[in-house]
C-alpha cells in the first residue's frame, strides 16, 4: 500500500476518534441537570461550581414551594417529568412517591445513609420535626414551655403557636402524624389547637421567617413549628420544645423518565459526598447522614433530641390521604 494511501486511512481514523471524543463530551457537556426540590434547598456556590466542574453539566434547581408540593408536583408531571432528580422527599412521603412510581432505581457506590435508606430513595439528611419557643419571650412572660403536645391546647398557650398545613407542607404532616401517634382523638385534639388560635401557614419558610417571632421576621408567634437543629441559627434566641418532636429524614432519587438520567445519578453522588454533606447543617440546619464534623454552634444550640416520636410509615402511607382529606375537612370548617 502506498504511503500516501496510509496516511490517508491514518489521518481518517485520527479524526473520526477526534469526532468521537467530542460527541462523547458534547453528550455530558452543556447538558443541564434539574433539581426539583423544596424551598428550603440551598447549596453554595463553590459545592455547585465543583459539581458542574466534575460532572462537566449545569445545574438547575426549580421548587414549587414546600416539600409536599414537591411531591404533588412529580406526581402530577410523571407521564411526562420536566426534571431529573428529586430532593427533599421525606420519611412521612417516600412510600407514597414508591407507590406511584415517580422515582427509578439507583443506588450510589457510597452509600452512607444506608441504613436510612428507603428502597429507590437515597438519604440525605435527617432531623426532627420540633416545635421551637422564643427564649426572651417566655422568659419576659414568666410562662413555661410547653411539654407536650397536650400542652399546646391549655388557655396559657393561646395564640402563641403557627405550624404548617400538612397536606403541602413536609414539616406539617410530621407534626400531624406525631398527634395522630400520641393524642386519643386526634380530631378532637386538631378542633381544640384551632380553638386555641393556633396558625396554619402552608410553608415552613412562611413560618419560621415571617410568623416567628424570634426570626427574622419578628412576627407574632412565639411558638413555631420548625426543626431540632434550628437553634443553632439563632445562637440562643430559640429554642428546641422537647417532647414535640418526630423523626424525619429527608431523601433523594432519580425521577423516572428522567431526560438526564446520568446527570440525576451524578448529582446524588454528589449530594452523599463529604463536600455536599459538610455544608448541610449551615446550608440546609438538618444533620448530614454522613460522618463528617459539625460546626461548633451546634454542639452548644442544637444537639440531637433524645425523646422523639417515629411514627410508623406504612401506616402513615396507608392513612395519609385520608388523614389530610379529615384534617382539610375539619380546617375549613372552623375558618
Amino acid at each position: 500500500m502506498k504511503a500516501e494511501s496510509l496516511i490517508a486511512i491514518f489521518s481518517a481514523t485520527a479524526f473520526l476518534g477526534a469526532c468521537s471524543a467530542a460527541d462523547q463530551a458534547d453528550s455530558t457537556e452543556n447538558q443541564t441537570v434539574t433539581v426539583l426540590t423544596h424551598d428550603s434547598f440551598a447549596i453554595s456556590d463553590e459545592a455547585r461550581a465543583a459539581f458542574e466542574e466534575e460532572s462537566g453539566m449545569t445545574l438547575r434547581t426549580t421548587s414549587p414551594g414546600d416539600a409536599g408540593m414537591v411531591l404533588n408536583q412529580l406526581i402530577l408531571n410523571k407521564d411526562n417529568p420536566t426534571v431529573d432528580v428529586v430532593f427533599g422527599i421525606d420519611t412521612m412521603s417516600a412510600q407514597r412517591a414508591l407507590d406511584e412510581g415517580v422515582i427509578a432505581d439507583y443506588t450510589p457506590a457510597n452509600d452512607p445513609g444506608a441504613d436510612l435508606r428507603i428502597d429507590r430513595l437515597t438519604a440525605i439528611d435527617r432531623g426532627d420535626v420540633c416545635l421551637n419557643a422564643d427564649t426572651e419571650y417566655f422568659e419576659d412572660a414568666g410562662l413555661a414551655l410547653p411539654g407536650s403536645f397536650a400542652d399546646l391546647t391549655k388557655p396559657e398557650y393561646e395564640n402563641l403557636l403557627v405550624v404548617t398545613n400538612p397536606v403541602v407542607s413536609s414539616p406539617g404532616l410530621a407534626f400531624l402524624a406525631g398527634t395522630i401517634a400520641e393524642a386519643d382523638d386526634w380530631q378532637q385534639y386538631w378542633t381544640d389547637l384551632l380553638d386555641n388560635g393556633t396558625k396554619v401557614v402552608d410553608s415552613w419558610s412562611t413560618a419560621f421567617y415571617t410568623d416567628f417571632s424570634a426570626s427574622d421576621g419578628q412576627g407574632d408567634y412565639p411558638l413555631v413549628l420548625s426543626y431540632a437543629s434550628s437553634p443553632a441559627y439563632g445562637e440562643g434566641a430559640f429554642e428546641t420544645v422537647e417532647g414535640t418532636c418526630v423523626r424525619q429524614v429527608e431523601y433523594a432519587g432519580v425521577v423516572s423518565g428522567a431526560a438526564n438520567e446520568e446527570g440525576a445519578q451524578a448529582f446524588i453522588d454528589f449530594m452523599v459526598s463529604d463536600q455536599f454533606q459538610s455544608e448541610i447543617p449551615e446550608t440546609m440546619y438538618m444533620y448530614p447522614v454522613a460522618d463528617v464534623e459539625l460546626p461548633e454552634e451546634w454542639a452548644t444550640y442544637a444537639q440531637p433530641v433524645n425523646d422523639v416520636i417515629v411514627p410508623d410509615p406504612a401506616l402513615v402511607a396507608d392513612n395519609r390521604e385520608m388523614w389530610q382529606q379529615e384534617w382539610t375537612a375539619l380546617f375549613e370548617a372552623r375558618n
